[in-house]
C-alpha cells in the first residue's frame, strides 16, 4: 500500500504537470528491485510509474536520478521515461515517471538499439565525471572530475569500491596489491578517447522495448566516462544480441583491442556485486586482476 501522504504529494504534482485536477484513481504493484517499491498509477487522464524509498537511507537517490534521465535525453539516441516529479513525503523519497508500456521486438530492434546506443555516446564532456554524485544499485556513485579516464576510473570507481569492500572484511592484503598493479598499468590500457555520455549500468534489466518496438533505458548510473564500460557492463550477464554490438561498431567503431578491455571496465560492476552481495562476486575479480600480480 502507497502511504496516504504520498498519494496526495503524487496527485499534487500531476494537478500541477497537468494543470487539471488528478485523482488517483488506482495503484499495483509492480517490479521495482530490492531497494524501492514500485507501482502503477492511474489516475483519469493516464497512467504513471512511481518508486519510493526510505529517504534517510538513499539521500537524493531519486533528485539524481531525475537529473541523470533528463541528460541522456538527447535527440536520436535511446527512449528514457519523461521525469515528471519527485520528492519528499514524510520519511519517503519518491520519483514518478511517464508509464512505457512494454512491447515486442521487432526484427530491427538490436540494430536500433545499437545505433542510438552510439549516438549518445558522442555526446562528450570537457572531463570525465559530473557535476554531481549519484548511485549505482544502492550504492553512492562518486562522479568528481578528472582530466583522464585512468584517473577518473583508478580513484572514482576501482578505488572507491575496493576502500568499501577493505572496510568490510571482504578483500584481503594480496588482492589489494595486485589491484595496485593493475592501476599503474591502466594508463597504457585504454585508449585516449574523448569523455562518452554513458548510460553506466547497461544490463538487461535497464533497458526495455516499447510498444512501438522502440529501444529504452531506464535505471542509469549516469557520468561521462569511456564508453567502453557500458558495451562492458552489456556482455557481463551474458551479453545482447550480436547485432547490437555490430551496429554499434558501424556508426561509432571502437578504438582497437576493445574486447581485451572488457574484463577491465568489468571490475568496477563486479566490486559493486561484492559489496552489494559479498564475497560470490570475488572469484571473477580476482581471475581479472590477478593478471597484474
Amino acid at each position: 500500500m502507497i502511504p496516504d501522504s504520498l498519494i496526495q504529494d503524487i496527485s499534487q504534482a500531476l494537478t500541477n504537470v497537468s494543470g487539471i485536477n488528478e485523482k488517483v484513481k488506482s495503484t499495483t504493484p509492480v517490479g521495482g528491485g530490492d531497494i524501492n517499491k514500485a507501482f502503477l498509477v492511474r489516475t483519469q487522464s493516464g497512467s504513471y510509474f512511481l518508486k519510493y524509498n526510505d529517504a534517510s537511507r538513499f539521500p537524493r537517490m531519486f533528485e539524481t536520478e531525475a537529473l541523470g534521465l533528463k541528460l541522456l535525453k538527447k535527440p536520436g539516441t535511446p527512449r528514457v521515461p519523461e521525469v515528471l516529479a519527485h520528492g519528499e513525503s514524510g520519511k519517503h523519497s519518491w520519483l514518478l515517471l511517464e508509464y512505457i508500456d512494454q512491447g515486442s521486438y521487432g526484427k530491427n530492434f538490436w540494430d536500433d538499439f545499437g545505433f542510438t546506443l552510439a549516438q549518445l555516446h558522442k555526446n562528450s564532456s570537457e572531463s570525465f565525471g559530473l557535476d554531481h554524485d549519484n548511485y549505482i544499485g544502492s550504492l553512492p556513485q562518486s562522479n568528481k572530475k578528472h582530466q583522464t579516464w585512468p584517473e577518473f576510473f583508478v580513484e572514482e570507481r576501482l578505488g572507491k569500491q575496493l576502500e568499501m569492500a577493505r572496510k568490510k572484511g571482504l578483500v584481503d592484503s594480496a588482492l589489494m596489491r595486485s589491484f595496485e598493479n593493475l592501476h599503474k598499468a591502466i594508463p597504457s590500457i585504454f585508449p585516449q578517447e574523448p569523455p562518452a555520455l554513458v548510460h553506466g549500468d547497461l544490463w538487461s534489466g535497464n533497458f526495455m522495448c516499447d510498444t512501438y518496438g522502440n529501444p529504452c533505458i531506464i535505471d542509469p548510473a549516469v557520468y561521462y566516462g569511456s564508453r567502453e564500460m557500458d558495451i562492458a557492463m552489456s556482455k557481463l550477464f551474458g551479453g545482447f544480441a550480436s547485432r547490437f554490438y555490430e551496429a554499434y561498431h558501424e556508426a561509432f567503431p571502437m578504438s582497437p583491442g576493445w574486447q581485451q578491455r572488457l574484463d577491465i571496465c568489468n571490475l568496477y560492476p563486479l566490486l559493486v556485486h561484492v559489496n552489494l552481495f559479498g564475497s560470490g562476486y570475488l572469484g571473477s575479480v580476482k581471475g581479472i586482476v590477478e593478471r597484474f600480480r
